[in-house]
């Protein structure tokens, strides 16, 4: 084990936007024992103030599904994958037919664009920050779009991704990692949590087989399946627990902090 990859939200985070001690003391354990910790996450650079705030990370962060690269210490890029204006807006298009009732927002490396009714929370900070507006009137040549995001207030997550997903194939890749809401995530093609780690990986010496990894979501099944050790928590979906065959034990029980625990405890043997 030389490097640990977790995934933040519903790995490590739960609603209550906590960390439990447990885990922080298991992640520093890691570091302490020379081990190499890396989040990586759905989440844009912006939302990261858990890792520094709770966990005190400084080191790189794998955000946006894999599209973007993040030196937290300096709180800057490193690298990004980013979608072209023109494939977002023909993604939009095709996803508008499928689903008419469908609502879009777009993560780009300086800010965040949506359009009127993608946040329902009309106290939304978001919306105090960015005004809503059709996305082909806001993005630029300039912008570098990270994550293209799709919602609708009907159906599951899994039944979204399923009907968009071959359709818009040759524009983005999609996925998703909303237990309940049905928000799809795209980025770049090519481009997933497991592809950027992976590089990652190779420019520190690092290959599979070293590495630990941690999620719960289809977001994470490229990821659970490159690690040479994956592990979806056992409240995680269906997909992930598949992808990785092994399981953590549930969030709840800090299943991420009690497999790093005993991978140490055998370290010490």
């Amino acid at each position: 084990m030389r490097l640990v990859a977790s995934d933040i939200d519903g790995t490590i985070l739960g609603h209550d936007g906590k960390v439990s001690s447990r885990t922080i003391r298991a992640f520093h354990a890691c570091r302490d024992a020379g081990i190499e910790v890396v989040f990586v996450t759905g989440r844009p650079p912006r939302w990261l103030y858990p890792l520094r705030e709770q966990i005190g990370h400084s080191g790189i962060v794998i955000c946006s599904n894999g599209a973007v690269v993040w030196d937290l210490e300096a709180d800057k890029l490193i690298s990004a994958n980013a979608l072209s204006i023109e494939s977002v807006l023909e993604a939009r298009r095709i996803i508008k037919q499928l689903r008419p009732d469908a609502l879009f927002a777009a993560e780009t490396l300086t800010g965040f664009h949506l359009e009127p009714g993608f946040i329902e929370n009309e106290t939304s900070e978001l919306l105090a920050e960015f005004t809503p507006a059709w996305l082909g009137e806001t993005l630029t040549a300039d912008d570098a779009v990270v994550k293209f995001l799709a919602v609708t207030r009907s159906g599951t997550p899994d039944d979204f991704l399923a009907k968009v997903q071959p359709a818009v194939a040759h524009l983005v890749e999609t996925t998703h990692s909303a237990p309940r809401t049905a928000l799809l995530e795209m980025s770049a093609p090519g481009i997933n949590k497991a592809v950027t780690l992976a590089a990652y990986a190779a420019s520190r010496g690092i290959e599979a087989a070293e590495v630990v990894a941690f999620g719960d979501m289809p977001n994470d099944v490229e990821m659970l399946r490159w690690a040479g050790d994956g592990y979806a928590m056992a409240s995680g979906h269906p997909e992930a627990i598949s992808a990785a065959g092994q399981q953590a034990p549930h969030f709840d029980d800090d299943g991420v902090a009690q497999i790093l625990e005993a991978k140490l405890a055998s370290l010490r043997v």
